[in-house]
């Protein structure tokens, strides 16, 4: 019998989980026993908001390729789950489809949403998605948003935290910030790399990945707080990768910044932007508990959505991280463990 390209992949319809040669614990292992979260007493459905997937023919379509050996299959991804005590993951795709061409993007766009669609109504119990859209077609991205959560029960978007070089509080994009608005969607804003820095990133350390990529998210927040997105578009549900890098670490310094230097703040914002902080949220993946502890005290519990960044095997101990944060309550707990990121993905049952 004929191996197909699905039996090749390894793969829930189409789907693939990308390994980059990054992990391996849960392949060829017997299976595990699955690991149930409880607090107090009560059992919490775990929820991971940041868990990283590829469609390998969409892919192709852009010429790129992603071989059999760099990928989990799906099975050993839910014994994965399983035994780091994840019940409910979101899958969502990172863009590298910005500088494609509208036919080109519409196809990749199509072919991934259909294939997250897919996987998640074989699993409805395990996975659900975050559509993907070609935002350097604002308009097109609109659609495609309004489609993935109307017509295929997507939960919003992953995007990057700038396209092409364009900062997401560039007016060009009032049109997809409009939609997703009005269609309450969680937009997932996850860094692809800060490429202007490139040379300065550039030797040992993997500086391009652990500064440039949260440096990426940090400029990108606080372009949609200073140039008025968070308040044209107030109903934003925004959450951010890597618990919003920079920002929450160093936030008193905007609220500063403008009165120091009031004439280069020309647009008048309705709140300090310290307090734009508290109304996105952003993952857990801090990797200490005095940083999720800090994070905490500066935008609030409520917050805050667990994240695994899977497939990197540096938080397939998420779970443990927000149980061994101390100072937190019962309700905190639970709520960062995943009470609410079901809320914002609207996880019922």
């Amino acid at each position: 019998m004929a191996t197909t390209r699905r039996d090749l992949l390894g793969s829930f319809a189409g789907i693939a989980f990308v390994g980059c040669g990054l992990i391996g614990e849960a392949r060829s292992q017997a299976p595990r026993q699955r690991r149930e979260v409880v607090v107090n007493g009560r059992r919490i459905r775990t929820v991971d908001i940041h868990a990283h997937c590829a469609v390998p023919e969409a892919m192709a379509l852009m010429g790129r390729k992603v071989t059999p050996e760099a990928l989990v299959v799906s099975q050993d991804r839910i014994a994965a789950m399983d035994a780091q005590g994840i019940d409910l993951e979101a899958l969502s795709i990172n863009p590298y489809w910005y500088n494609a061409e509208r036919d080109l993007a519409q196809q990749i766009i199509k072919l991934q949403n259909d294939r997250l669609a897919e996987i998640c109504a074989e699993q409805p119990d395990r996975f659900v998605a975050f559509g993907t859209v070609a935002l350097q077609y604002p308009d097109l991205a609109a659609e495609q948003l309004e489609t993935a959560m109307k017509k295929l029960g997507l939960r919003g978007t992953l995007i990057g935290g700038s396209v092409n070089g364009e900062e997401l509080s560039d007016a060009k994009f009032h049109p997809f910030w409009a939609k997703a608005e009005e269609l309450g969607a969680v937009i997932f804003i996850h860094p692809q790399g800060t490429a202007e820095l490139a040379p300065r990133l550039k030797g040992n350390g993997v500086l391009t990945n652990v500064i440039g990529n949260p440096l990426e998210t940090t400029i990108a927040l606080s372009h949609l707080i200073f140039e008025g997105t968070l308040d044209r578009f107030p109903g934003l549900k925004i959450c951010a990768a890597h618990g919003g890098g920079y920002l929450p670490s160093y936030a008193a310094r905007s609220d500063a910044g403008c009165a120091t230097f009031p004439d280069r703040c020309t647009i008048a914002l309705k709140k300090e932007p310290t307090e734009y902080l508290k109304q996105l949220y952003y993952d857990s993946l801090v990797f200490t508990p005095e940083g999720l502890r800090h994070l905490i005290a500066e935008v609030g519990a409520s917050q805050i959505v667990m994240g695994t960044d899977y497939p990197y095997p540096w938080t397939k101990t998420a779970v443990d991280h927000i149980l061994a944060t101390p100072g937190l309550s019962d309700d905190e707990r639970a709520a960062l463990l995943g009470d609410t990121a079901a809320h914002l993905l609207g996880i019922h049952g």
